[in-house]
């Protein structure tokens, strides 16, 4: 199905995924007009998407000056963290099994393609492949829970995890055998409705997020 977007989508899109692929950096300014000379467009779509990835939390407005790109902190990806932990285990403890709505088990053949490139992707180190199949791995899988809310909420603190990592991962010489790579296992769990398997490998994401990110800002001051 083709989705109809508008300009101020299309503009926002596109400059998430400038951020997103590093080429905007943390504590960069942009400016309504830059914006629209870069892509010929008017000025109000430009404003209008700018205030949309202001609300996601991607950008801070900066008064009189337009907006900056948002520098996530450590403390900042730490409750990014515990936000999505919290939501994930509300999930699991619904009952003893993953209650998934009728016509699940069609989504997986998308699911499963998601999860074997961007697992494939991590293994090899591979960021700017494992970023959008990441993505959209999280928000086929979430939408299996039938809420869009959640869904959401999830999508934004994945995007947002991302913002804090990439301009970290990026420094880095060799990122082979550093990313998560259990999209595969966590298909299989939750394609079993298998709650402790999937609450299991929910675990391990967690634990290994929170050491890589301590790792990357080794001696890097939290405020600069």
């Amino acid at each position: 199905m083709i989705r109809r977007t508008t300009l101020r989508e299309q503009l926002a899109d596109a400059l998430r995924e400038e951020i997103l692929a590093g080429r905007l950096e943390p504590n960069e300014e942009l400016t309504v007009r830059e914006i629209a000379e870069q892509y010929g467009v008017s000025a109000t779509p430009v404003r209008e998407a700018l205030l949309d990835l202001s609300a996601q939390g991607l950008l801070v407005v900066a008064q009189h000056r337009g907006f900056r790109i948002r520098r996530f902190s450590l403390t900042d990806f730490r409750h990014m963290v515990e936000a999505r932990t919290l939501v994930g285990e509300g999930v699991l403890r619904r009952g003893p099994g993953l209650e998934l709505p009728g016509g699940a088990p069609q989504a997986f053949t998308s699911i499963r393609r998601r999860a074997g490139i961007a697992r494939q992707a991590a293994r090899a180190g591979e960021l700017d492949i494992l970023i959008g199949y990441d993505l959209r791995f999280w928000r086929e899988l979430t939408a299996l829970l039938g809420n869009p809310y959640i869904g959401d909420f999830l999508d934004r603190l994945r995007i947002q995890c991302w913002a804090f990592a990439v301009p970290r991962l990026r420094r880095e010489a060799d990122l082979r055998g550093r990313l998560w790579h259990g999209y595969l296992e966590l298909t299989d769990a939750v394609e079993r409705q298998d709650a402790a398997d999937a609450g299991q490998l929910l675990s391990g994401l967690r634990v290994h997020a929170l050491q890589l990110a301590t790792e990357l800002v080794d001696g890097e001051p939290e405020n600069p």
